[in-house]
């Protein structure tokens, strides 16, 4: 067997061939190897999932060492440049780019499924003043759930295709909502005459004018933003969305729990900290004694370096464009001269360059979000909003896949054994 693996148990002497497929080898494979018939056999301990695949997918494919991010097979820079991002989503839950009348067909049903349950506001509306959107947002996206009953049946094809087409038209909705109840102010209702990415500002930002029309370099940018965040393959989050669907609990309830994951500031939050990091700089004149701290230890570099990418994230780049087109709408970040300066300081610096600290994503999302006068609290409901389609087709490709069984880990046991119990009468006499 030329695609195997040999290994031998220095426990028994005894060698197994174990087949390797795809690079990777199967975990009940190494199941198999035991210290004797009554032991339990060899398991794998990789706390975080480091180097353990969990299911086999064709929804997007990355790089970390080429600085590589596709879509279905699409590069992202060419999605950023020539697509939407109501068809990056089609083309995430279909599989392939659509025609003319299938795309037509797709934005028509989502746009006259924006509009939420009158109970749905009521719900919301009950939350404290003070409510954290991205609390509101995951509990608004599980109460769908109790809505759309129907959902529960997902193997029916044409109703997975209802909860995705309802989920993708209601996150605007509900994440514009939130953001309204922290400021105090009515909430606004879909305009389905607007695209999907002008509607979620208009639903963010109208007051009183008849009609709102935002500015079409903005409405541009922030579709680009929504496109770059909408997958990332197995992530903290799509991680959370495909365990808890892995029950065959209904979408809504699944996508609930990745809103829950990005809601933790060790995913979702990293470019609000980028920001603090820019304000406690304060001027270019500080980054040579902040690159100092950071080399010694007393300082993080914030946006900088990735889990997956060893290279300058594909996406770091496209923001960076999409930056200078809202800038030149709202004027210059100040912090962006601080951000500018630091980048290049870092990528000429043989300490980041050796350790491959290259910007990701999150350097500059944070500082287009601020232009957008979005609340650091606001970020990750953006981020949410854009994931939610590949969080959606993460999932249907999850209940389609016949080798996915529920997800139940194993684990080391580091605790007592065989204590034997004393009655509470004893114990406390």
């Amino acid at each position: 067997m030329t695609d195997s693996l040999t290994v031998r148990d220095n426990r028994t002497g005894q060698e197994y061939d174990v087949p390797i497929a795809d690079g990777t080898i199967k975990a009940a494979d190494l199941g198999k190897i035991k210290a004797g018939d009554d032991q339990p056999g060899l398991a794998v301990y990789d706390p975080g999932f480091v180097n353990t695949a969990s299911c086999r997918s064709s929804v997007t494919f990355i790089d970390g060492d080429e600085g590589i991010l596709e879509y279905r097979g699409y590069p992202i820079e060419q999605l950023a440049e020539g697509s939407n991002f109501l068809e990056v989503a089609y083309l995430l839950n279909h599989g392939a780019l659509p025609t003319k009348a299938e795309f037509d067909a797709w934005e028509h049903e989502i746009t006259y499924h924006t509009f939420v349950h009158e109970n749905i506001k009521t719900f919301m509306e009950g939350f404290r003043y003070d409510a954290h959107p991205m609390g509101m947002l995951m509990a608004s996206v599980g109460a769908l759930s109790t809505f759309y009953p129907d959902a529960r049946d997902i193997h029916d094809a044409e109703n997975r295709h209802m909860q995705i087409v309802r989920m993708i038209a209601k996150m605007p909705t509900l994440g514009a909502w939130s953001f309204r109840h922290a400021q105090g102010k009515p909430f606004v209702y879909p305009d389905n005459e607007l695209s999907y990415t002008a509607n979620f500002l208009s639903m963010l930002f109208k007051m009183s004018e008849k009609t709102f029309e935002p500015d079409p370099r903005l409405v541009k940018a922030l579709d680009v933003l929504f496109i770059l965040h909408a997958d990332h393959e197995q992530n903290a989050s799509t991680n959370a969305v495909r365990s808890v669907g892995s029950t065959q609990v209904d979408p809504y309830s699944a996508v609930a729990s990745g809103v829950g994951a990005l809601y933790g500031p060790l995913h979702g939050g990293a470019n609000e900290a980028v920001l603090r990091m820019l304000r406690r700089i304060g001027s270019k004149e500080n980054i040579p004694s902040f690159i100092e701290g950071v080399k010694n230890g007393n300082e993080k570099l914030m946006g900088f370096g990735h889990r997956v990418y060893k290279n300058y994230d594909p996406r770091a780049r496209i923001i960076k464009k999409a930056a200078d087109d809202v800038f030149e709408v709202t004027g210059v970040n100040p912090l962006l001269e601080i951000a500018l300066e630091l980048e290049k300081i870092a990528l000429e610096d043989e300490y980041f360059v050796k350790r491959k600290l290259y910007p990701n994503v999150d350097f500059y999302s944070g500082l287009i979000y601020e232009a957008f006068q979005f609340p650091p609290e606001m970020f990750t409901v953006l981020f949410a909003i854009g994931r939610t389609p590949g969080w959606l087709a993460q999932w249907l490709e999850l209940v389609q896949d016949k080798e996915q069984k529920i997800a139940r880990p194993k684990q080391i046991y580091t605790g007592a054994r065989r204590l034997d119990f004393v009655p509470a009468s004893e114990r406390w006499a």
